[in-house]
This record gives C-alpha cells, structure tokens and sequence, in this order.
C-alpha cells in the first residue's frame, strides 16, 4: 500500500470516527472541523492530504510553515492554523506566511501586542483563540483561567487587528480530561455573556481524547499521527 493511500485512507477513519463521536453526542457531524497536524511531517505528505480533500493543516513552527507553504503554493485552498507557543519575535515571520487563517495560542497581553503593532503595519487582521492552561501542568502553556477575563479586555481595548474567536486548551498528558474541556467551554460561555462576543469556536481534542472534547463541545480537533502517522524522527 502506498504512502498516499495510507494518508487518504486515514483521513476518511478519522472523518468517519469524527462523524460517530458527534452523532454520540447529539451534534451535527458537520460542527466539528478537523485541522490535520502536519507539523514535522513533510509536504509531500500535506500534498497527498491536499487530494484527499483536507484543507486545513496545523503546524508550530514559523520556519518549517514558511518553508512548507512556499513549497505548496501551488495547491488552491490551503488553510494554515498556527497551534504552537508563539514568541513575540517570531510574529512578524508568522504572519507573513500566505494563508495564514487562525493562531490558536494567544495567551499574553504582550503577544497581542505585538501581534496588533504588526497587523497595523499591514494593514491586516487575524482571527486568534485564547489558549488556556486548563490544567495543573508546568510544562504546558497558556493563559489562567483566571486571568483570561483580563486578556479578552485587553484585546478588545488595544488590539483591534485581532479578531477573538474562541478559546484553545489542551486535556492532561495523563488522567481525565473531561474537566479540563468542561472548564474552558463553560469560560467561553461566560466571556461571551460578559463582553457581548460571539466565541463560536473551541479548538480541543487530540488523537487520545477526541470522544470528551467533541462532547463537550470542541469545533475544532487537531489530529496528527492518526492521519500521518509517527513523527519523523529530527
């Protein structure tokens, strides 16, 4: 079997498996967009995905994205999601990548604003999702629950280039991660209430807990090896 049937084959299991989980959990199947992480994969490999009709792909580093993008620039429709920490002296780069439709990591003042004083240099918005760190882990990024109040004001007070569009969280390496999508779509309800915003979009949900987050919500899942397979080694 070749490596581009594999692709294409994976990508429909994981469509249908997508499709069951939604109808489980009483959604429209079609509620639920899937971004296929390509990070440290090849673009052959987005190439493939590409005819087999995916669109959006997510990756988590500016110099890999700018490499693959230029390699690509061919494909019609190619949709890019930024999914990793972003540092701010890497802004400018990112955001000179084509296609660039979501960040899904905003998760400081400082970041917004370096993301806005770039955008307004342009003459360009961005849609981005607040990430939260909603769990106790130290190894993981994101803004505090707690605090998140305070950066959407943030963002709506001094950062009009940026479009805020939902919220990003990611389950724990180990355990349960139903508290953790719980706890970040019952935030996006309140957000939405207290700032009058339409948050529509909550990116969770990976290869290990794709069943919790759809039921909990989640519009947007990343999924990786289960599409690419294992990650190349460096």
């Amino acid at each position: 079997m070749s490596a581009a049937t594999d692709v294409g084959k994976a990508l429909a299991g994981v469509r249908e498996q997508l499709a069951a989980l939604a109808a489980s959990a009483g959604r429209d199947p079609r509620a639920v967009q899937l971004v296929a992480v390509s990070k440290t994969h090849p673009a052959e490999a987005i190439r493939t995905a590409h005819a087999a009709g995916q669109r959006d792909f997510g990756e988590n580093r500016v110099q890999e994205l700018r490499a693959k993008a230029e390699a690509l620039k061919d494909l019609p429709g190619l949709r890019w999601h930024w999914i990793g920490s972003l540092q701010t002296n890497k802004v400018r780069e990112l955001l000179s990548v084509p296609g660039l439709v979501l960040l899904h990591s905003l998760d400081r003042p400082k970041l917004a604003d370096e993301l806005q004083r770039e955008l307004a240099r342009t003459g360009s918005t961005l849609d981005v999702l607040l990430q939260l760190h909603a769990t106790d882990e130290p190894t993981k990024h994101g803004c505090p629950p707690v605090d998140a109040p305070v950066l959407v004001q943030h963002v709506l007070a001094h950062c009009p280039s940026l479009r805020l569009r939902g919220l990003m969280a990611m389950g724990p390496l180990h355990g349960d991660p139903v508290p953790a999508f719980r706890t970040t779509a019952a935030l996006r309800d309140r957000l939405q209430a207290e700032f009058s915003l339409d948050l529509s979009v909550l990116s969770m949900g990976m290869s290990g807990d794709l069943a919790p987050a759809v039921a909990a919500g989640s519009t947007l899942v990343r999924i990786g090896t289960a599409i690419f397979g294992a990650r190349p080694e460096p």
